[in-house]
């Protein structure tokens, strides 16, 4: 937290024996001075992602959708598409497969970006718009399956869900991940949250490159295709519920499916192996299967081991690239775990 000028960190842990604990330091910014806890509200980027794709798998398990459906049986008949993108299906959407890059590469975004680098203003006004599907049109998939991770992937999501459905993503994150799983304190809308006027302020990090780390950025607010890839606000204590029904039983045969879906592999490889907007890493024994988000000024991570039963929480308001602190407390409880193990070996022996 020193080094990266970070004003603040939850960290929230599962044990093999199912107990939560949590660490907090630090506060939500300079001027207000709250100490965070693990209710305090944080945004979370790209973990929202991971909600959505559970949503999209609950439909699919409810047979409202297909992982083989198509771009060109999903999307209205009026949106052009290139032949390329008439193929892509749902399944790579929400694998990061499908070869959409990360975001529309024009003149306009690139505009865009140069302002963030120096006012750390929101980037991604075009993919919260409907425009976002004019970029289907040219598509052209590049050579290789492996996965491109893609915010454009994401916010077609987002479109072909509401055109789908009637419903925008986070009002379907909202009554087939948030009401069943009884998460009080997680929101795309946030400010209708009782917490919201004592959230975590986002500080720059690592990013925007011209922006003074530790200095505050604005918030990133999405109303339209961005929500479900990248508006969620939500805590640690929410994070670690979200977690535990990814580790046991929740009693919703449906949702359970769903989840058990989003966490297999899709494309195998030992580092950054694609699941359903989960990854998974491979180290000897251990796998572990995370998620981590970046966005204005804010990083976080929600890291399982299902085999062993843990499962991390790491929250920061400070945009910071160096965000292993989860990984590197997973691989040490399974290293604490095998110890005690050998100890009782060797104390009964």
């Amino acid at each position: 937290m020193v080094e990266q000028q970070s004003p603040a960190m939850v960290v929230g842990v599962i044990d093999a024996s199912g107990q939560r604990h949590y660490w907090h330091f630090g506060v939500t910014d300079n001027e207000h001075q709250f100490p965070v806890d693990e209710h305090t509200l944080f945004a979370v980027g790209s973990l929202s992602k991971g909600m959505t794709a559970e949503a999209t798998a609950v439909l699919v398990t409810q047979g409202r959708l297909h992982w083989t459906d198509t771009l060109e049986t999903l999307l209205p008949p009026s949106v052009p598409l290139s032949a390329d993108a008439k193929k892509i299906t749902l399944l790579q959407l929400v694998t990061h497969t499908s070869g959409l890059p990360r975001q529309n590469m024009d003149l306009p975004m690139l505009t865009a970006f140069i302002r963030y680098l120096g006012n750390g203003e929101n980037f991604y006004a075009h993919l919260d718009s409907d425009d976002v599907v004019a970029d289907l049109a040219d598509f052209a998939k590049p050579s290789g399956n492996e996965p491109r991770y893609s915010n454009l992937g994401y916010a077609v999501l987002d479109y072909v869900l509401s055109y789908q459905t009637g419903q925008r993503a986070d009002q379907l994150v909202q009554s087939l991940i948030f009401d069943p799983l009884k998460l009080q304190n997680s929101s795309f809308t946030p400010q209708k949250l009782r917490s919201y006027p004592q959230r975590a302020i986002g500080h720059a990090g690592s990013q925007p490159k011209f922006v003074p780390r530790g200095q505050v950025v604005p918030d990133w607010q999405f109303s339209g295709n961005m929500l479900g890839a990248g508006g969620l606000y939500t805590d640690t204590a929410d994070l670690l519920t979200y977690a535990a029904a990814h580790l046991d039983n929740t009693g919703d045969n449906t949702l359970d499916k769903a989840i058990d879906d989003t966490m297999r592999v899709y494309y195998p490889r030992d580092k950054e192996a694609a699941n359903i907007a989960w990854v998974t890493d491979t180290y000897g024994e251990q796998s572990i299967t995370y998620q981590v988000g970046y966005i204005g000024g804010y990083s976080s991570y929600i890291g399982i081991d299902r085999v062993n039963h843990f499962a991390v929480v790491v929250l920061q308001n400070s945009f910071t690239w160096q965000n292993n602190l989860g990984h590197s407390v997973l691989r040490q409880m399974l290293e604490e775990k095998n110890q005690a193990a050998t100890c009782r070996v060797v104390t009964a022996a």
